[in-house]
């Protein structure tokens, strides 16, 4: 099982195909099996890189350090130093998408061409997501999580709605994540959540070079549209794409627009 020891946690991740690097990061909850629908595609072209975020799936988790999104892009930056990669094009998807954006701003040598996905640049986004919040019983402006009044399996169900626009899909998704449930830990998913409150790019998006692609759905019930578009406004040159139908999880239902979106953005054509 490839794991390697980065920033204090061992984390699990997978390479396939070869080329120029392509680091795919997944977001709230997200592990490497979520970029299935990605990998056939990207791999012809690209050596893509995917992992398990830390206390997801199999990467460890840790207790002794919150989870903050510099922290999450501090871990994609020993990842790339393990696999020996000093530039990568990097692709982020909501949460991971923030932690992309980290990247950019952190690390602009490190990030080659940009992708950013169904995301956001602050926590102003809690106003985009109330039944999310509504659901778990977490008002949008409180500080922290309880996990005793956390109901993982409410939250998980509340999010696979609203991210899926086909019911298909919902019904899937919704049974594979019981499973998923049952290998992490409650506070990690928290963690991450925690993550997303206490974070901010907005004011920091035009410190961004790297040639960058926004794209999001225009139907995503989580992170709506005007999100990408404010980050596409501030970030300098940055190419806005608007998927017509497109759900918070089109990068499945309409994997191949996105892969096709990505594919024609990466390799310039």
């Amino acid at each position: 099982m490839p794991t390697t020891l980065v920033n204090g946690i061992n984390l699990y991740y997978e390479v396939h195909g070869q080329g120029q690097p392509l680091i795919l990061i997944q977001g709230l909850g997200g592990g490497h099996q979520a970029w299935f629908f990605q990998l056939r595609a990207f791999q012809k072209h690209f050596r893509v890189v995917t992992f398990d975020n830390r206390g997801i799936g199999k990467s460890h988790h840790t207790s002794r350090e919150p989870y903050t999104i510099r922290v999450m892009a501090d871990d994609v930056i020993g990842l790339m130093d393990h696999l020996g990669i000093d530039k990568a094009h990097i692709l982020g998807l909501s949460l991971g998408g923030m932690v992309a954006q980290e990247l950019a701003i952190s690390y602009p040598h490190r990030v080659d061409k940009l992708i950013l996905c169904s995301t956001f640049a602050s926590r102003e986004t809690h106003d985009a997501t109330p039944d999310v919040i509504r659901n778990i019983n977490i008002e949008a402006e409180s500080a922290g999580v309880d996990s005793m009044s956390f109901d993982s399996r409410q939250f998980i169900g509340s999010f696979i709605s609203l991210a899926f626009n086909r019911w298909p899909y919902r019904m899937f998704f919704n049974l594979v994540s019981r499973f998923v449930m049952k290998s992490t830990h409650i506070q990690d998913y928290l963690g991450q959540m925690g993550a997303v409150r206490g974070y901010e790019t907005k004011s920091r998006l035009h410190l961004i070079h790297a040639p960058t692609l926004v794209i999001t759905g225009t139907e995503d019930k989580l992170v709506p549209p005007c999100f990408s578009e404010m980050i596409a406004m501030r970030i300098p040159n940055a190419r806005l794409v608007k998927v017509g139908g497109g759900s918070h999880a089109f990068f499945i239902e309409m994997s191949s627009r996105f892969n096709r979106e990505v594919l024609d953005f990466v390799t310039g054509r």
